[in-house]
């Protein structure tokens, strides 16, 4: 089983910065994408940002230029720094591990919240 623990949300004036961080635990695999995701009240969850095992990086249009993805494959970790926040970037972060080769699967941490005032 894998566990993802998340930290670092918490509440920001717009302009602002965050680093969220998550640390993965358990039989993580090998060959896995890492990320984050949001999803803000009464919205579908959406990617923010994501990094292959071999470091390959993918961001949504509205995170690029503002929002830095970051990844230890030694410690399987994935920091997610977040500059020039937006009260539209209010949501719950999620962060990620998936593998999209057989075998395939996909493991979420519980969320840690952003809220940024205007």
């Amino acid at each position: 089983q894998v566990q993802l623990v998340e930290s670092g949300g918490g509440f920001v004036q717009s302009g602002g910065s965050l680093q969220l961080s998550c640390a993965a635990s358990g039989s993580t695999g090998s060959a896995a994408t890492m990320g984050w995701y949001r999803q803000a009240p009464g919205k579908q969850r959406e990617m923010v940002a994501t990094v292959t095992s071999g470091g390959t990086i993918k961001y949504a249009d509205f995170a690029k230029g503002r929002f830095t993805i970051s990844r230890n494959n030694a410690k399987v970790t994935v920091n997610l720094q977040m500059d020039s926040l937006e009260p539209e970037d209010t949501a719950v972060y999620y962060c990620s591990l998936r593998r999209f080769v057989t075998p395939t699967y996909s493991y979420w941490g519980q969320g840690t919240q952003v809220t940024v005032s205007s």
